[in-house]
Formats: C-alpha cells, sequence, structure tokens
C-alpha cells in the first residue's frame, strides 16, 4: 500500500477508525485522513479497526474510585478536602502518571495532567471533569469525566496518534456546592472570579471550619494570597470538552448513545430566613401566630407557581433545603431557613423568576408577621454555549463512529458552564439509568462510558490537530 502522508498518522488512522461506507462508494474515514493531512488518499481500506478502549480496566478504575467514600456501598459521599477526598486525588494523579502524563496542581487542588503536542508553544486542547460526591450519591456523575478523559488519552497514545496542540485532563475542585455552599469552586475560580476570592476570606462550612484551613490542612492555600493565583486568562486553551452522563432519561428512553451539548441552563442559588415569635404548640392560639415555618412554607409553594407561571419547559426551581429551628414537634418555627435552585437556558426568564419570588417573600412575610431576615442571592450565572467548531467536531466524531447523535441541552451545571469564559466549550452526554444522579441507584453501562471515550478522544484528536 502507497501512500502520501508520513508514517505515524497513517499509523494513527489505519488503527483508529472504522470503515462506513457512503452512499456513493467513498469512504468518509479516508476523507477524514485526507481533510487532516491535506494529502490524497487513492486507496480504500476495508480492514480498519475501531478506536479500541480499555473497558475492563476503566470499570474497574471506576468501582476502585467508589471505595473512597464515607458512607458504605453502593452510595458514595466524598466531601472537599475530606481523608477520602484526599486519597481520591491521590488516585487521579497516579492514574495520570502512570498514563504518561506531566501532573501539577493549583493552589486549591485543580489538578492537570498534561500530553505534550508536537508544538507545546500554542494554547491546549482541555477535557475533564470532577470527582467529589454528595452525600449519599452514585459513583459516576463527573467520575465518567475524569477517569474517562484519562483513557481517552490512553487510547490515543495506544493507536499512535501525535497531538499536534497539548492535551490536558483536569480534575476540578468541587463541583458540587455540599461543604461551602459554592458550586464549580475550582472552575469558577479558573475563570478568574474576584468577588469568589472575596468571599472565601470568610466562608465556614457548617462544623464553622474555614475554607482556608479545610484547603490548607488537604495540602494546599497557605494564604489568601494563593486563591487568585488559580486564575487563567482567556485564551489559556484552545477547547475545552466535557464528558458526563446526561443525569435525564432522554437518551436512555430514545436508545440514542451519543448527547451533543448545545447549551447549558443558567442556574442561581438563593438563600432565604423568616424570623418569628415561636412559642409552645399547645398554649399559643392560631390566631396569635407568627409562624415561620408556615412562611417558609407558603414561599416553597410560590416558587412552583413563580416557575410554571413562565409558561417555558426550560425553567425549573427546587427547594432543595428547608430547615426549622428549634425543631421540636411541640415548638413553633422561630426560624426558617430555605436555599433556592432555579435555572433556565433563558437568563432574562429566570431573572424574572427570581424577582418574582422576592416579592413573594417580601409579601408572605408582611402577611404572617414575622420579618425577612435574609434574602441572598447567592449565584446567578449566565448561561453558556456551546462553540460551533467543538459541536461540529463532535459531531462529525460521532458519525465516523457509527454512533448516533442528539442535540440537547444540559439543565444541570457543569464545569463547563465557568470553562467557557476561558476557552470555546463543548459537552458530550451519554445516557444513565432511568435519569438517575445524585443517589446510589446511578448508573450507566460500561458500552455507553466506552461510546463517550470514543467520541471523546476523536474529538480531542480533532481539535488538537486544528
Amino acid at each position: 500500500m502507497r501512500f502520501s502522508l508520513s508514517a505515524p498518522i497513517v499509523l494513527f488512522f489505519l488503527c483508529t477508525f472504522p470503515v462506513i461506507l457512503a452512499h456513493n462508494n467513498e469512504d468518509p474515514t479516508i476523507k477524514t485522513m485526507e481533510d487532516f493531512s491535506g494529502y490524497p488518499i487513492h486507496e480504500s481500506h476495508s480492514h480498519l479497526s475501531s478506536l479500541s478502549v480499555d473497558a475492563q480496566s476503566l470499570q474497574k478504575q471506576i468501582d476502585e474510585l467508589s471505595t473512597f467514600s464515607d458512607t458504605p456501598a453502593p452510595s458514595v459521599t466524598r466531601i472537599l478536602y475530606s481523608e477520602k477526598d484526599v486519597l481520591a486525588r491521590r488516585f487521579i494523579k497516579n492514574l495520570m502518571g502512570l498514563s504518561g502524563l506531566s501532573v501539577r496542581e493549583d493552589a486549591v487542588g485543580n489538578i492537570f495532567g498534561r500530553w505534550e503536542g508536537s508544538n507545546p508553544e500554542l494554547s491546549a486542547v482541555a477535557t475533564g471533569s470532577h470527582i467529589d460526591a454528595i452525600p449519599y450519591s452514585g459513583k459516576y456523575d463527573g467520575v465518567v469525566g475524569v477517569l474517562g478523559a484519562i483513557e481517552a488519552i490512553n487510547v490515543l497514545i495506544r493507536s499512535g496518534f501525535k497531538p499536534k496542540r497539548s492535551l490536558e485532563v483536569i480534575m476540578f475542585t468541587s463541583e458540587e456546592p455540599t461543604r461551602f455552599g459554592i458550586s464549580c469552586l475550582g472552575s469558577r475560580l479558573m475563570a478568574g472570579i474576584e468577588a469568589l476570592v472575596e468571599a472565601l476570606k470568610t466562608t465556614v462550612d457548617g462544623q464553622n471550619i474555614s475554607f482556608l484551613d479545610a484547603s490548607h490542612s488537604a495540602g494546599y492555600t497557605k494564604d489568601h494570597n494563593d486563591v487568585s493565583s488559580v486564575f487563567l486568562k482567556k485564551g489559556s486553551y484552545s477547547a475545552f470538552v466535557e464528558l458526563h452522563i446526561e443525569q435525564g432519561p432522554i437518551l436512555e428512553e430514545e436508545g440514542i448513545p451519543i448527547g451533543i451539548v448545545t447549551a447549558i441552563a443558567a442556574p442561581a442559588s438563593i438563600r432565604v430566613e423568616f424570623q418569628g415569635n415561636g412559642g409552645h404548640a399547645g398554649a399559643v392560639l392560631m390566631p396569635n401566630r407568627n409562624d415561620a415555618g408556615l412562611a417558609a412554607a407558603e414561599l416553597a409553594l410560590a416558587v412552583e407557581r413563580h416557575v410554571l407561571e413562565s409558561g417555558s419547559i426550560d425553567t425549573v426551581g427546587t427547594v432543595g433545603i428547608l430547615e426549622l429551628h428549634p425543631g421540636a414537634i411541640n415548638s413553633i418555627p422561630s426560624k426558617s431557613h430555605l436555599e433556592i435552585d432555579t435555572r433556565d437556558i433563558d437568563e432574562e426568564r429566570r431573572n424574572i423568576v427570581i424577582e418574582k419570588i422576592h416579592q413573594s417573600a417580601i409579601s408572605i412575610a408582611t402577611k404572617r408577621g414575622v420579618s425577612l431576615s435574609e434574602f441572598k442571592i447567592i449565584n446567578q450565572d449566565p448561561p453558556a454555549l456551546s462553540e460551533k467548531s467543538i459541536l461540529d467536531a463532535m459531531e462529525a466524531s460521532s458519525k465516523e463512529l457509527d454512533l448516533t447523535q442528539k442535540l440537547m441541552i444540559s439543565r444541570a451545571y457543569h464545569d463547563s458552564l465557568f470553562m467557557a469564559r476561558i476557552s470555546p466549550m463543548g459537552m458530550i452526554f451519554i445516557p444513565c439509568y432511568r435519569g438517575y444522579s445524585h443517589k446510589p441507584e446511578e448508573y450507566s453501562s460500561i458500552q455507553d462510558i466506552s461510546n463517550g471515550v470514543k467520541v471523546l478522544a476523536l474529538t480531542l484528536a480533532k481539535l488538537s490537530l486544528q
């Protein structure tokens, strides 16, 4: 066989891409080779193999990582800077090293594993996700995007591919808000959010441990000046692609293996507190009560009402935390605490809902004779749109691998939401059982994970050669 391009590139494509014959008998795999190389290839090859994922090892790694948990299997609980989190980080760094990646960490524990490209002066292509897990959750959320990213690099290494742009796997610190109430902490800081640096100076967890003390105990920040060192300049990466379970039922229900995310919904978090008088549950008559618990209950229903009033299925709202003080069956609540999550792909529509919730809180407090002691918007982030060039690369990769794909939005937020402020962004979804997530029943088959890894690997290869 005779070719017009260099041997390493030929070897990569001969070993990785399947043959898919078009209606005109043109092999699109050969066309891809020609597009990348800039030279024509005149012979077809009927024995090209598909990308090779080591599914057995990948599943074993997922299972092993799940053992770093503060709750028993099948649940996973892995909280930021806890002992289990530190052990899990060590596990990830070891896997990166075994893959030949150059490993480093920043001041808050974002972990980077880099495969140097032939033109290292070019901005790198990045991929990755998170491994922290909310209490009693599952073992696939975020993890598939970290371990799957390392395996995608391994796939390309085994194939003989040589990247032009460097490829970098990122494990983000604290995508979940569990400990300090701040979601996507690592990627927010990478995006250069100055207000967060200031907020972290006074942020404490439920045990009144400061962020700085917790971080220091895990071997990270020494002082507040370290935190701003995490900032990255816009353009630090040429592209970022995140592989993730869908966390919804659409792909599984429709029997589609790959979701290509076009946009990530805009999330907002609100903290609300009502202060009432309290009293004995038997002695204080109903007309004389100033019940902070009922004020909270009424606001929770108002959240549902205002979300539905938007008229859009893309508007959602959740009262995920509702706490009453003193919390005794025979005591009228004197204080209530709510935390509200609302999100939409339309930022203006979401903000209208937030304002309606605020007005309802004021009205409810007046009507029930309680005070609205706090109404604080914790975060109010804009949506993020996927870059067309990355969408094209993901879609082309899926087609070349003969995997059906569906364009969709992500109603859950991810680190990609903030990476979009640094570089062009895209996301790949894979199906998960019944859409379950953030619970022990969360599950994706190794076949679906392998499909996602293949699409990710091929997408990274395309973006690296641009």
